[in-house]
């Protein structure tokens, strides 16, 4: 697979791949189930999904554009630049094989959980989250409840724009 890794896939060097929160599930996944404590699977969506995501959708340069000049002291040029480039990543469309590999995982989650469609949380897992100079947990967006592949995949890219979120 090349967008995503299953919980069970990661450990602490996954942090720049996967970032904090989902290498530190998959440690903790690792480290509990053979204590037979049970951990809930799920899977991460790879950095390389989101700049895969931005090139398909010709946004790298749109997303420079918009940051270009701005200026920083002024909260309502900092909230429209970063409201423009949150809506192009809102308006773009998964490259297929992409779509086809974060469904597929959803239907094997699902499986496991006995349903159709299981409900799911999309969280955000910044790569640079939990630096140990800075902390930015928190800051993008978490969706819980998410039900169906369309909500899955709108999650996936509400939590792609909230890293520009102010």
């Amino acid at each position: 697979m090349q967008w995503i890794r299953w919980f069970n896939e990661l450990g602490i060097a996954d942090v720049p791949l996967v970032g904090g929160k989902n290498a530190s599930l998959g440690e903790m996944m690792r480290a509990l189930t053979p204590y037979g404590i049970r951990v809930p699977n799920g899977y991460a969506i790879t950095a390389h999904a989101y700049r895969d995501f931005l090139r398909y959708n010709e946004l790298e340069d749109k997303i420079r554009a918009a940051l270009a000049g701005m200026n920083v002291q002024d909260v309502n040029d900092l909230l429209r630049r970063t409201g423009q480039i949150r809506r192009l990543i809102l308006l773009g469309d998964f490259p297929e094989d992409m779509k086809t590999e974060i469904l597929d995982a959803y239907h094997i989650l699902s499986r496991e959980f006995g349903a159709a469609t299981a409900d799911v949380a999309v969280r955000s897992s910044a790569t640079a989250e939990d630096l140990p100079t800075a902390s930015f947990a928190g800051q993008q967006e978490t969706y819980l409840n998410v039900h169906g592949e369309a909500m899955l995949l709108e999650s996936v890219k509400k939590c792609f724009a909230s890293l520009f979120t102010p």
